[in-house]
């Protein structure tokens, strides 16, 4: 069910993508999403996005879920562009590896941001 896709352009890897299915709710996972910061604005982004939602459609999952900590805002438009909605906000997100010291609760006020494509109704 784990997915990954590699954007390739004159030989050289610009941009991938990963995703996990889940068969509990019938949902795909967009796990990571990354393009070289030389090729960004060019559409891979969106390219990548849409390699992820065709295999949840051709897959019958019924929605495709992701979370972010992107401040840009580049990175929330594309995800609306592709069809996604905002679905709500964790204040003081603890990122993978954190210790939630008080160090690191007093610097890292990060902000994670959930989205949900529903492909069709379960």
């Amino acid at each position: 069910g784990s997915c990954f896709w590699v954007a390739v352009l004159d030989g050289n890897v610009v941009g991938i993508v990963a995703a996990r299915g889940n068969e509990e709710d019938n949902t795909v996972e967009l796990l990571r999403m990354s393009v070289d910061s030389n090729y960004r604005g060019k559409g891979i982004a969106k390219a990548l996005g849409r390699k992820v939602l065709e295999f949840a459609m051709l897959n019958n999952y019924s929605s495709v879920v992701l979370g972010t900590t992107a401040v840009k805002m580049a990175a929330h438009k594309l995800y609306e562009s592709l069809g996604f909605k905002h679905v709500g906000v964790v204040e003081h997100y603890a990122l993978p590896g954190m210790t939630r010291s008080l160090l690191e609760r007093m610097f890292f006020q990060v902000r994670y941001h959930r989205y949900r494509l529903q492909l069709r109704e379960e």
